[in-house]
């Protein structure tokens, strides 16, 4: 059974969650403040994180930068703050999605779903364990990257992204493939989702992201990696 943790502060609405998440066989713990979410996060790993950015007692960005720092949980923020900034901030600390309030249920849910399948990474190339280019190296066989002497903590999102576009170095892989296979077949228009996940991935791999060696668009087809 997956088990969710539900980081929220709104007891309605964590009732409303957790009738919902169990009705789908969903394991549900729940912790109304960040303090309380850090521990429950580290002493029951939970297969994922649905956090609310407004708790009483800390920003939800300080829980992410928390779990972080030892996890790869998917961690799916829900939030009223709907400003590019804020879903940013929260990407930038290591969100993997983000769903503003009011949302509908069956979008969480779907996303949820996605989030965790994302956890089950795709076979490396055949043969290949490391991949190195002159900014960082990829190491398969432990899912990390090292660019310089500093390891790169990317989510899972990031990290499925980059296995799919490595799988196929040199080679188009398509917008509607990359979504199907990280998102959902739900999500197979959502171009705005890649934009903002490979913008990611090039602040933190690329020397000059606005400017990228490694990971190339193809505009309006998909993208490619160029080891």
């Amino acid at each position: 059974m997956t088990r969710v943790l539900v980081v929220e502060d709104d007891p309605q609405l964590v009732r409303a969650l957790k009738i919902n998440l169990q009705a789908r066989k969903f394991d549900v713990q729940e912790a109304g403040d960040g303090a309380m979410a850090i521990r429950l996060a580290a002493d029951r790993k939970p297969d994922a994180i649905i956090l609310d950015l407004g708790l009483p007692d800390m920003d939800g960005v300080e829980v992410i930068k928390s779990v972080r720092g030892w996890s790869h949980v998917p961690i799916l923020v829900l939030s009223a703050r709907h400003t590019s900034e804020e879903k940013i901030r929260a990407l930038d600390a290591g969100a993997d999605d983000y769903v503003t309030k009011p949302f509908s249920m069956d979008e969480l849910l779907a996303r949820l779903r996605a989030a965790t399948r994302r956890r089950e990474a795709p076979d490396a190339p055949a043969g290949v364990s490391e991949i190195a280019t002159d900014e960082f190296t990829i190491d398969l066989a432990a899912r990390k990257v090292v660019r310089g002497e500093r390891r790169v903590r990317l989510t899972p999102t990031e990290w499925h992204l980059l296995e799919l576009l490595i799988a196929k170095p040199g080679h188009l892989v398509s917008q509607r493939k990359l979504l199907l296979e990280v998102w959902g077949p739900t999500y197979s228009e959502h171009t705005n989702y890649l934009r903002v996940y490979m913008a990611q991935l090039r602040r933190k791999l690329e020397a000059d992201p606005s400017h990228p060696r490694y990971l190339i668009t193809e505009p309006g087809m998909g993208y490619r990696f160029e080891p």
